[in-house]
């Protein structure tokens, strides 16, 4: 099951992690890295294709109030968002991440990595007040374990940072 289908996660951000498909890894590859930088990663849902490749998984962290989907996504679909993305974040980034930048074309795989955040309260709340509870510190570590694995490299598309 989806986080987005689950009452107790609020989707904060999407963040995605472009490399080449010869670099695919399978279910139980993603699996290990992940119980390797942290083993207290509540994983579910973990899909795989015939082949043993990720396909999706959910991972829960309750130490920092955060839940992530993940997906793979590969092909032409991947290639034109890497195109937009380009394009975007281009005037954001500076010296050697422009060079990191113009490399993205190479990749036509993705992993799209979907950030929720744990809701711990039951009245009405203030959104500042959601902040001080999300901590970003796992999502951190899985993007830059995902793009370890994979050779590629973890992009915020909103702050325009490469990862």
């Amino acid at each position: 099951m989806s986080l987005f289908e689950n009452e107790e996660y609020r989707w904060r951000e999407t963040y995605f992690v472009l490399f080449p498909s010869e670099n695919r890894p399978t279910a139980e590859q993603v699996v290990a890295a992940l119980h390797q930088v942290n083993e207290n990663y509540q994983l579910a849902d973990v899909r795989k294709n015939a082949d043993g490749e990720l396909e999706s998984l959910t991972i829960l962290s309750p130490d920092d109030y955060a839940g992530m989907d993940i997906t793979f996504l590969g092909g032409a679909e991947v290639q034109e968002h890497t195109e937009e993305l380009i394009e975007e974040m281009l005037p954001l980034v500076t010296g050697q991440e422009k060079e990191r930048l113009r490399k993205l074309p190479e990749f036509d795989a993705r992993l799209d990595v979907f950030h929720f955040e744990q809701l711990v309260f039951t009245g009405p709340v203030e959104e500042n007040e959601m902040d001080e509870f999300v901590d970003p510190g796992s999502l951190l570590i899985v993007l830059q374990k995902l793009a370890e694995l994979t050779g590629g490299v973890g992009v915020d598309q909103e702050s325009g940072t490469l990862i």
